[in-house]
């Protein structure tokens, strides 16, 4: 039996899908990893991909394809750029994972574009042409298709709408080092942080906030009728459909779909997002569907799936699944 793997790669951790080349996740794993730059961290991973092919009698040479998303640029040529939030030598990597499974095609995505790709192939967007996928988590990502066709960009910047400008006097700098990026505002960390800055203006004792991006907590305390919780997520819909209305002037999508963390939200804010993007949108781009993504936390282990697939029927003439079949060739 051949296989696909999908490794999604975190800060502190790996997770591991293993699928069918039809896309049915057989099993998962969460895997703890050191910084991914040493032998020692490679081995951690190689040791953990051989581990799950065993569990379902399967041997490394059956692995034809494995993808491994990353929260980073990746070009049309599949060059990785600059990665912020993680630790990884790609190269090093690819070469023990490919060592490890000789017969798989090895690819690296973005992890929004992963997301898309995930839905695309067994999610929400399934047989939708044109979307953009929203990734709301510690940033603001996106992955857009357009026409069938995944938008990577010629240097991998193509879906950072997280850094569209929407707020220009903002005169605090953004880890872009740019200001009044959409991920200022829009971000978990921009949630809590419009949140305390309008408890703050107003005099209030804000709720008690885990972390920089408790978004859970303001969302809570916007259910209990606090109203500085409201005004921030008010706010957060407005800067959103602000940038989401220019990303419609150049795309202009069927549909949206809102994931990353901040997703498992969205029906607390989505009439909202819906009525503000209304007002700012262009009309003929109005009519666009705005939806939650289906794949959760498992979507850019479906994607970064697929998209080895399609480099291996690019490279060699194999065919990926085709009843669920997206192009990446923008």
């Amino acid at each position: 039996m051949q296989y696909v793997l999908g490794i999604d790669i975190g800060g502190t951790s790996i997770k591991i899908g293993l699928f069918t080349p039809d896309g049915e996740l057989l099993t998962e794993e969460k895997v703890p990893t050191p910084a991914l730059t040493s032998p020692e961290a490679y081995r951690v991973v190689c040791g953990s991909l051989e581990e799950i092919i065993a569990s379902r009698s399967g041997k490394p040479e059956d692995v034809i394809a494995c993808g491994l998303d990353i929260p980073g640029p990746v070009a049309d040529d599949g060059t990785v750029g600059f990665l912020a939030n993680v630790e990884i030598n790609p190269e090093g990597l690819v070469q023990a994972i490919s060592s490890t499974l000789p017969n798989a095609t090895v690819a690296f995505v973005n992890d929004a574009n992963a997301a898309a790709l995930g839905e695309a192939w067994a999610g929400v967007a399934v047989g939708v042409p044109s979307f953009v996928l929203i990734a709301i988590g510690t940033g603001v990502g996106a992955g857009v298709v357009a026409n069938g066709k995944l938008v990577a960009g010629a240097f991998g910047a193509g879906g950072e709408i997280g850094h569209i400008t929407v707020e220009p006097d903002e005169p605090k700098t953004c880890g872009c080092g740019r200001h009044g990026c959409l991920e200022q505002y829009a971000s978990a960390k921009g949630i809590v942080r419009l949140y305390l800055e309008e408890c703050e203006a107003r005099g209030v004792t804000p709720v008690h906030v885990e972390h920089e991006t408790d978004t859970i907590s303001v969302f809570r305390a916007h259910a209990a009728g606090d109203e500085c919780a409201t005004i921030a997520i008010d706010k957060m819909c407005s800067y959103l459909a602000r940038a989401m209305a220019q990303v419609s002037c150049v795309v202009d999508p069927a549909m949206y779909l809102i994931g990353g963390g901040v997703a498992g939200s969205f029906a607390t804010f989505a009439t909202e997002l819906r009525s503000r993007f209304e007002e700012y949108a262009l009309r003929v781009s109005r009519p666009v569907r705005i939806e939650a993504a289906s794949l959760g936390n498992q979507a850019a282990m479906y994607g970064c799936a697929y998209e080895a697939l399609r480099l291996r029927k690019e490279r060699f003439g194999d065919e990926p699944p085709t009843e669920r079949s997206i192009d990446h060739s923008a």
